[in-house]
């Protein structure tokens, strides 16, 4: 191994053995600590420190960097408390995760780490938001992302590294290329030689280096972090090397062959910096001593304190409210009496203009919003009135662009995006479910994301661009999931939703787009969430529903002269009105839940439910549903309208009635 230390003074040598012997000797007491069963598993990275090291030590200590497994070096290079650190392993209070994640499944805005879920790739498009708003924020910053070469197979991959190009994103990807996902080698991931040679094709520089040689990849990272600081664009480092044990340490090493292992050993990343340092006396044994001696006091006194701390005691109450980040939510009345007619659609865009005009830091991203309006001409006008930074056309990456939305949640912006149907949602699921909706509950980083989502039948639109798929949704704590069902919930929901730090779903209905008009304030305005409408009353029975179908159930009672209904608009759909629909109950004693959803995993299940286990002596009747088809949806117009359940809600109140 060469090592060229160039310019480079004594003391940054010595900094950087001090800072690759840190983990290496974390490493070795883990691995103690693991067969003694004092911790319950372990990443390894042994062998593969001179990467974490080397770009730690290269970036600026207030660089965004986003690591991953076998990166503890990152986190030992960036000073976080030992004590924090072992206590995060352990699942301990004090961790970085109060004792809800493991490993480097965590974040510390203060150390600006931001580290990995298990779902390898969807770090990288959070990376591209961090650099986004550094770029927004006219900061000269580098942020720097690593994936392994398994993790590149993944499509987060492909979409982050696409963004970054596109938009010229101030990102480093690197790609620690040690030759096996797990037990998976490299020439069963992928048929390219190089990662570099992938570099061209996302019209971005790639650069290979010696990931073994701490001053090497230190070089090479901090000269490539001072030029896109200055000329932003993404670089890909693709840092060859090994791991020298298992994936983890259950796993074992029986699939590597031992040449390798015989090969890379001679490589040892820290004895060979460590001779080079010894032969050009910079070092000798004396202060080698010294550098372990204090390491090992470290390591001692953090281990000590997160031992002598308790496992935590589960405390449902603080386990409840640490999946939303606090909020109160004032709601806002308009300024003036002024109104006009606006539709639905109408409403929503007022909602947009007036959010982006109250919140400098909020963006607009989506497939085709900037110039062309979005599909539906929802975000019509917004580029000219705000500019190309704020409303930005995306290219087709639902998981990057909601990754993105996250990053930009970091860097304290808002992020509203549309799904340009509510049914490519799909292709960003994993970023919804497991990031946006974890990140506070795991270590208290909001996601100040809405996700706008067309939604669904009755334009003969087949079954991939009329799915009705909030429930996929209200399944998920730390989600908010909002439905409005005219123009005046509209604007101020979506207006609330934007206001509000936490991931919000906004489901609109496409068919009340230009169907519908009301006389709605010109003014700013929002509605509570979480606050059902009672949009009719009655005695008879209490129909509880939202979206469109508010307006099949008015419309059915309407033609039924001998019925009087409550219809509940739930309006939100997460957190839903319990209070609103209890006291219905115990006014009717009858109950339809009726939505456009399928009928079998719909949200009427938990809600009957709720309602037969809480209210049960309040019922005269057995609580009913009513919903479309447990099919998909059909396209032809005649099938579609069988599919919905429009048409047999009279049906279905008659039955409820004569029961």
């Amino acid at each position: 191994m060469k090592f060229n230390r160039k310019d480079y003074s004594d003391q940054i040598l010595l900094d950087l053995y001090e800072a690759i012997l840190r983990p290496r000797m974390i490493e070795e007491k883990m691995l103690l600590l693991l067969r003694q069963g004092k911790v319950s598993k372990w990443f390894s990275g042994i062998g593969q420190e001179a990467i974490s090291v080397g770009a730690a030590m290269a970036l600026q200590p207030d660089e965004y960097i986003l690591p991953m497994h076998r990166n503890l070096g990152v986190f030992t290079a960036r000073n976080v408390p030992y004590d924090r650190l072992f206590a995060q392993f352990q699942g301990k209070r004090s961790g970085f995760t109060k004792g809800r994640d493991r490993s480097f499944h965590f974040g510390s805005n203060a150390h600006h780490l931001v580290g990995m879920i298990s779902h390898l790739g969807p770090q990288l498009a959070v990376a591209d938001g961090i650099a986004l708003a550094n770029l927004l924020n006219k900061q000269p910053k580098a942020t720097l992302v690593f994936s392994g070469d398994g993790g590149s197979s993944e499509g987060d991959f492909h979409e982050a590294l696409n963004v970054a190009a596109v938009w010229n994103l101030p990102v480093i990807f690197v790609i620690e290329n040690n030759g096996y996902g797990l037990s998976t080698p490299s020439n069963e991931q992928f048929r390219f030689k190089q990662f570099v040679d992938k570099g061209p094709g996302y019209g971005m520089d790639a650069i290979m280096v010696d990931g073994n040689n701490v001053l090497e990849v230190y070089d090479i990272i901090q000269q490539t972090s001072a030029n896109i600081r200055n000329n932003p664009r993404p670089v890909l480092i693709e840092a060859i090397t090994f791991r020298m044990r298992g994936h983890e340490e259950a796993s074992g090493t029986k699939y590597v062959p031992q040449e390798l292992f015989d090969k890379w050993a001679k490589k040892d990343p820290v004895e060979n910096y460590e001779k080079y340092l010894l032969e050009i006396d910079i070092l000798d044994q004396e202060k080698i001593k010294k550098y372990r001696a204090a390491i090992k006091k470290d390591i001692d006194q953090g281990l000590k304190k997160a031992f002598d701390e308790p496992m935590p005691e589960a405390e449902t109450s603080m386990e409840m409210e640490d999946m939303y980040m606090p909020f109160q939510q004032q709601v806002i009345t308009p300024a003036t009496d002024a109104v006009s007619d606006k539709r639905y659609v109408d409403a929503i865009a007022d909602a947009h203009r007036q959010s982006l005009e109250k919140y400098p830091d909020l963006i607009l991203m989506g497939q085709d919003v900037a110039e062309y309006g979005g599909v539906f001409k929802v975000t019509e006008g917004m580029l000219e009135k705000f500019g190309k930074e704020r409303v930005r056309n995306t290219p087709l990456c639902e998981s990057a662009i909601i990754g993105i939305g996250l990053g930009l949640s970091i860097k304290h912006y808002k992020a509203i995006i549309e799904m340009q149907f509510a049914d490519f949602v799909t292709c960003g699921f994993n970023q919804i479910v497991n990031n946006l909706a974890k990140s506070h509950y795991r270590w208290g980083q909001n996601a100040d994301v809405v996700i706008r989502l067309p939604t669904g039948a009755g334009v003969a639109a087949g079954p991939f661009h009329s799915q009705s798929n909030e429930a996929w949704f209200f399944h998920t704590p730390g989600l908010k999931v909002v439905y409005p069902s005219n123009p005046y919930d509209a604007k101020g929901l979506l207006n609330a939703a934007i206001q509000d730090p936490n991931p919000v779903m906004y489901f609109e209905h496409k068919v009340l787009y230009r169907s519908l008009t009301a006389a709605i304030p010109d003014d700013y305005y929002t509605v509570e969430i979480s606050k059902a409408s009672m949009v009719s009353t009655g005695e008879d029975l209490s129909i509880i529903t939202y979206g469109m179908g508010v307006h099949w159930a008015l419309e059915t009672t309407s033609k039924m002269a001998d019925i009087s209904a409550d219809i509940i608009d739930l309006r939100t759909l997460l957190p839903w009105d319990k209070e609103a629909v209890a006291a219905s109950v115990k006014k009717t004693g009858r109950v339809l839940i009726l939505h456009e959803d399928s009928l079998t995993g719909g949200i009427g299940g938990e809600i009957a439910a709720w309602i037969a286990e809480n209210y049960f002596e309040n019922l005269d009747a057995p609580i009913m549903r009513l919903a479309s088809l447990d099919t998909a949806i059909p396209f032809s117009p005649g099938l579609e309208q069988n599919f919905l359940p429009k048409n047999r809600i009279k049906e279905k109140i008659e039955t409820l009635m004569a029961y």
